[in-house]
């Protein structure tokens, strides 16, 4: 008699089936930050993860922030941080230790997927003019070198995934007088997934998705269209850092991103739940008339 625990491998490995069938040779972009970036034990499931995706035949991508770790450096360097409006100041010599930094994550990040069997390649937008940008302001006042992102030319990118490689990015870009600005990682993950007509976009965050009411956990959405999102924004219901992350999957799925992913990369394998389950975690925005596929994530 097979053991149960046996069978049980293998329904998962069923239930999986659809998903690899519908997402095969489709690209998926991975937003990576958060706790997930802390926590070693976290870090290696997420990179697990996206190697699994990478080895049963989907093209993942994968942006990565790395703001607490630029925080911690610049305390080291003695450096006094300085804030408009609740954002740091990225002064000269701050966007330097941020690029120092970055790089540095991004190679961790390139070493653990190799680790793993993995062909990968690390870059930041300044590579191959992949991310073009302006000056950001906040609220009309300067916060020194934080760009919005005006143009992404993803060919590089595109290379990278017809030579079998993963790409991982970092959020770096270039003005059109060559300065080197720093870009908010789901800003700089949005536009990547837009230009490269991501089918998946997936935001490794730290809360379990969007909340009808965010003071009831019970009210935890586990699909949201994108009327309803807007309708969430207008009426008050989210607030804080969720609007811009809200704002940003709006603004990927009006672009021809089919799905758009808020999970919680506190929960271990986060990616595969979502991805390979019918029951999913977190919350999904998608578009209207894509209501009769969503039993395929």
């Amino acid at each position: 008699m097979v053991k149960t625990e046996y069978l049980e491998k293998a329904q998962v490995l069923i239930e999986a089936l659809p998903y690899i069938q519908r997402f095969n040779r489709k690209i998926i972009v991975v937003k990576y930050g958060g706790s997930a970036m802390v926590d070693e034990n976290l870090k290696r499931q997420v990179i697990q993860d996206v190697v699994l995706l990478k080895l049963v035949g989907f093209k993942p991508i994968i942006v990565h922030g790395g703001g607490k770790e630029i925080s911690r450096w610049v305390g080291k360097v003695g450096m006094e941080p300085r804030f408009v409006n609740g954002l740091r100041v990225t002064d000269k010599d701050t966007m330097e230790v941020a690029e120092m930094v970055l790089g540095k994550v991004n190679k961790e990040l390139v070493t653990l997927v190799e680790s793993l069997g993995v062909k990968a390649v690390g870059i930041s937008g300044k590579d191959g003019a992949l991310l073009n940008v302006e000056k950001k302001y906040s609220n009309g006042e300067d916060i020194g070198y934080v760009g919005n992102v005006t143009s992404v030319n993803p060919k590089i990118i595109e290379d990278l995934l017809e030579k079998d490689f993963l790409p991982i990015i970092c959020p770096i870009g270039l003005d059109k007088n060559f300065d080197t600005y720093n870009i908010n990682a789901d800003d700089a993950a949005c536009a990547i997934a837009k230009a490269v007509h991501a089918e998946k976009l997936a935001f490794l965050t730290d809360i379990e998705g969007v909340y009808l009411d965010p003071n009831d956990p019970s009210t935890l959405l586990s699909k949201l269209f994108v009327k309803e999102a807007k309708e969430l924004i207008d009426n008050g219901n989210v607030g804080g850092g969720m609007i811009p992350k809200l704002q940003n999957c709006i603004d990927a799925i009006e672009e021809g991103v089919s799905r758009v992913h808020i999970l919680d990369g506190r929960i271990p394998h986060c990616l595969l739940l979502e991805i390979f389950t019918n029951k999913g975690i977190g919350t999904a925005i998608l578009r209207k008339d894509e209501i009769k596929d969503y039993d395929v994530q």
